[in-house]
């Protein structure tokens, strides 16, 4: 990790996760207790400032906007707190078993993934999805053909802010 220590602002991102089928056999999630809301209103509200920039940014490229899934991003809490707390990689470890679980209650055709950290900015949401947009291949996720997201932010122990939007194409049968 890199950290520009005379100002403290650090700001990763996660290669983007693309999948339109899986084939493969996956290993389950570790487990984890559903966190069905963010632990503050601060966190929440970030989530929806997060999803909101998200859909400006589709509609500056004349996209409709994405619905806010509470059920997907529930599974994007649980693996931003699992990075959190250090129980997986910074990445997207686990996002095929992720892919699964959501398909339980999204029937999905394409699913994709975005995640980032940082930490030391005023407004953490804003830097990552500034962060995506600058990125050939989060951005792609961003303007892709879906129709449903979902956003988890989790903040640790040491202030450092870790997110995971997740992007659905239903399937249509």
């Amino acid at each position: 990790m890199f950290k520009l220590p005379f100002i403290g602002i650090v700001l990763l991102l996660g290669g983007c996760t693309f999948l339109s089928e899986i084939n493969s056999i996956v290993k389950p999630l570790p487990q984890v207790t559903p966190i069905v809301t963010p632990n503050n209103s601060n966190l929440a509200q970030l989530e929806l400032s997060v999803h909101q920039q998200v859909n400006d940014y589709r509609a500056s490229k004349n996209l409709p906007p994405l619905k806010l899934d509470p059920q997907i991003s529930e599974q994007c809490r649980i693996h931003s707190q699992l990075m959190a707390n250090g129980q997986v990689p910074f990445g997207h470890s686990g996002s095929k078993a992720r892919f699964q679980k959501i398909r339980q209650f999204v029937r999905w055709q394409e699913i994709a993934e975005n995640v980032a950290f940082n930490s030391g900015y005023v407004d953490p949401g804003k830097q990552a999805v500034k962060g995506w947009i600058e990125s050939p291949g989060h951005q792609r996720n961003m303007v892709g053909n879906y129709e449903l997201t979902g956003v988890g932010i989790v903040r640790n122990a040491k202030g450092e802010y870790y997110f995971t939007q997740i992007f659905v194409r239903k399937a249509w049968l």
